[in-house]
């Protein structure tokens, strides 16, 4: 549901006194920097900034009693067929996730790899935040002669990558082209006791990223770009030896991403189940995120020696890779078993609901395969 930060609930006092404490951090950020951060600095403090962002801060963030519910919270279907997927891909690989989150993806990806007796030998997380960490330990414990979790990328890595609502977390730059065609940056600067925007000259750095976007911007036009997406996915090349990678998420090819009338940009923040657009509220109480352009995934692969297998919405990739045939028992489960995951089917693939908005890209290197869930490749259009 989306709304205006006025009609947001508010946050109870213990909330506001941690939302303050980082808003102090911030301001002391600011100062330091001579009266101004950049988006992505204020974005990497209000999420990350140690003990204090929203993803360091020991709050609850998944399920029905945090802000959102991520597509493993919704269902177990979503990860079993994920499972599928590794084994088609990499059989017995090792895994290794990106932002584990709740470990539910993780927990249920392994029953079903155990149900199928195709355990790997390692299920490897990559965890920043020691909170999601130490929930991730308890919720894996049945598994925890498998489960490693990781504090940097190893060095070499064979096997399935996955990350899932992992991109739209990372930091971006906002940019804005004025009346003449010049682009410009939003700041973000502290005045009158809250957070604001105010426009500052791009640095050569953004302004030249821009441009190579390629795109006929009009003028008055905001939107933003993430600068670590290449240094990342070049990270990623450079450790995969041998395997493949699915990167699932909500975002656009870069026709779509920056489209003329899409000029405010897509950055969304959610809290309590409640989307809005003011990243500038609420510090450290609320999850920050923009769509990912995966046409910048797509070139940025190929710069780091990485195949494209496919590029498709996470419906039809679910669809296609079988989702429906793990419901063999469907007709035995009581009429109120079959209804709920009935629903579950429909949110995880109807282009209204989240069918259509989330996109997997699957990448990979020195493996020749083709994966039926993407069957329906929609990569011609990156």
């Amino acid at each position: 549901m989306k709304l205006t930060a006025s009609q947001l609930p508010r946050p109870n006092e213990l909330a506001l006194q941690h939302s303050q404490f980082l808003k102090q951090y911030i301001v002391e950020q600011i100062d330091s920097a001579g009266g101004a951060i950049s988006f992505e600095k204020f974005m990497q403090l209000a999420l990350y900034a140690p003990n204090l962002g929203y993803y360091s801060a020991d709050l609850r963030k998944f399920g029905e009693t945090g802000d959102f519910i991520t597509a493993p919270e919704l269902s177990p279907l979503f990860s079993q067929c994920l499972a599928h997927q590794c084994i088609q891909l990499f059989e017995n690989a090792d895994i290794l996730e990106f932002g584990a989150g709740s470990g539910e993806m993780a927990l249920d990806i392994l029953n079903e790899l155990q149900h199928l007796n195709k355990l790997p030998k390692h299920y490897y997380i990559l965890e920043i935040s020691e909170t999601l960490k130490q929930r991730q330990q308890e919720k894996l414990q049945s598994f925890k002669e498998i489960v490693v979790w990781l504090e940097h990328l190893p060095e070499q890595f064979e096997g399935v990558i996955l990350a899932n609502e992992v991109l739209d977390a990372m930091p971006v730059r906002r940019f804005y082209i004025d009346e003449h065609k010049e682009i410009k940056e939003w700041v973000v600067i502290f005045k009158e006791n809250k957070f604001e925007w105010i426009l500052q000259p791009a640095d050569e750095i953004l302004k030249e990223t821009v441009k190579n976007l390629n795109q006929n911007f009009p003028v008055n036009y905001s939107s933003e770009i993430n600068l670590f997406l290449n240094p990342w996915i070049q990270s990623l090349g450079e450790m995969l030896k041998k395997g493949a990678i699915l990167l699932i998420d909500y975002g656009f090819p870069r026709r779509e991403y920056y489209h003329p009338q899409r000029d405010q940009g897509t950055l969304m923040c959610h809290y309590r189940h409640y989307a809005h657009g003011d990243p500038l509220l609420y510090v450290g109480l609320q999850d920050i995120t923009a769509h990912v352009d995966f046409t910048a995934i797509a070139k940025a692969a190929q710069q780091a020696g990485l195949d494209l297998i496919g590029y498709t919405s996470q419906g039809d990739f679910l669809l296609q890779g079988g989702l429906l045939n793990l419901m063999t028992n469907f007709e035995e489960l009581p009429m109120q078993e079959r209804l709920k995951f009935a629903q579950q089917i429909k949110q995880l693939t109807l282009p209204h609901e989240m069918g259509e908005l989330f996109k997997v890209i699957g990448l990979s290197k020195n493996l020749n395969i083709q994966l039926p869930a993407f069957r329906n490749d929609r990569s011609f259009i990156l």
